[in-house]
């Protein structure tokens, strides 16, 4: 398992689907593309590594067509790689990317393989996350924004009070740190998002998940309802009039549109298990797990980072909030002795309050309605920071002497 992580805040887009070849001459490069394609962020690609480097490559293309593109790594010197590079141009089909890796840092043969329409250059040894990032950053709009960053929020065991944290967390990002946020209630049957608002939009996540055919960036934006300045919701329509027994990518081109036009995603994860629910995680920028002080949320947590860290070995371990610690006359597992078992710091411990999250629940606001200042509203402004990268905006000091100002101001008038 590789010991590389993404680092916290930066967004490497998925890659879309296309297809790659690798020609490689060292064993390590080879290896490393292997990994890479690995990487969740690879997954629509079909990537193919073969030993040979450019020779391999010539003649693989002189009956074939080539791929979407077509990585080359060199061991030689300057003009070895640029009389290769003309060999190959010959047989190469109009369209194709060139991805060059290198063992010469060389500021000249750099700009000649860019004339060349080289469309990136990386000096060996790589990482990983380099050559995602580059074949990434191959199907990025030149001064576009990032793409949005989702979290997915999923439940240890039912009731584990996943949605709450979801919603809160979500407000808080909005609300708190002024980040354009969208939550999107993905438990079609059953979810909470609507009620927990106050919002009973006439169209939900169903329009856009039940035909895929309509599926564009206008059908999303008329689903979207609008909570405030910086908050939406994507939400269910919590009806029973059809079965959700969706396909593993059913949502993945909805989530592509979301992350195309909003910076922070939260997904409300259903307690599933399903190939849709799993790939969701996977592919998630940052996952929140949700568990309550028992030994069945130990026992689930356990498997979920298990699971999760297997298939994510590039990216920061899925964060743990332990929910509902303190439920009088309930035998608990203590907070240390349960974060010990999983081997995890706790994102946050949320202290019991049924009248508070009851309240809440009732009259459709987020905890910090109810009780502005709360510890608990202070926890879920700190996760949000935790989660995004960001912190929430000082007030300017000038505003504690602005009721003083206006007194003057008037006192001048006067």
């Amino acid at each position: 398992m590789s010991d590389e992580t993404d680092p916290a805040g930066e967004i490497i887009a998925p890659v879309p689907r296309v297809t790659l070849q690798a020609f490689c001459v060292s064993a390590v490069v080879a290896e490393t593309i292997e990994a890479a394609s690995r990487d969740r962020r690879m997954q629509k690609a079909h990537v193919k590594v073969q030993m040979g480097g450019a020779a391999a490559a010539l003649e693989a293309f002189r009956q074939a067509p080539t791929p979407n593109i077509v990585v080359l790594e060199f061991q030689t010197d300057s003009g070895s790689i640029l009389e290769s590079l003309d060999q190959l141009a010959s047989v190469c089909d109009a369209g194709t990317k060139v991805l060059v890796i290198g063992h010469v840092n060389d500021v000249l043969l750099y700009r000649e393989l860019t004339r060349r329409g080289v469309s990136e250059y990386l000096i060996a040894p790589i990482s990983l996350l380099d050559f995602v990032r580059a074949v990434s950053e191959l199907y990025t709009t030149p001064g576009a924004e990032p793409l949005g960053r989702t979290i997915a929020v999923a439940a240890a065991k039912g009731g584990a009070g996943s949605s709450t944290v979801a919603h809160n967390v979500g407000w808080a990002i909005s609300r708190n740190l002024k980040s354009q946020t969208l939550i999107v209630d993905l438990d079609i049957a059953f979810g909470t998002a609507g009620l927990d608002f106050n919002q009973d939009p006439p169209q939900s996540i169903a329009e856009a998940i039940f035909a895929p055919d309509r599926l564009d960036a206008n059908l999303v934006d008329r689903l979207l309802s609008k909570c405030s300045d910086h908050l939406s919701l994507l939400v269910a329509p919590a009806v029973l009039d059809r079965t959700t027994d969706l396909t593993e990518t059913a949502v993945d081109a909805l989530i592509d549109i979301l992350r195309a036009s909003t910076p922070t995603i939260v997904l409300d994860l259903p307690h599933v298990w399903t190939a849709w629910s799993r790939r969701l995680l996977v592919s998630s920028d940052e996952i929140v797990i949700v568990a309550t002080p028992d030994l069945a949320s130990l026992r689930n947590t356990k498997n979920l980072l298990d699971g999760l860290r297997a298939n994510r070995p590039n990216d920061a371990a899925p964060r743990v909030v332990l929910n509902a610690v303190g439920l009088p006359k309930r035998p608990e597992i203590a907070p240390a002795e349960f974060a010990k078992a999983l081997g995890v710091e706790f994102a946050a411990v949320l202290p019991h309050d049924a009248a508070l999250f009851g309240t809440a629940a009732n009259n459709g606001q987020m905890i910090a309605e109810v009780q502005a200042g709360s510890k608990h509203a202070e926890i879920f402004v700190s996760l949000a920071s935790l989660l995004t990268g960001k912190a929430e905006p000082k007030r300017g000091r000038a505003s504690l002497f602005e009721p003083l100002m206006a007194r003057l101001g008037r006192r001048k008038a006067s």
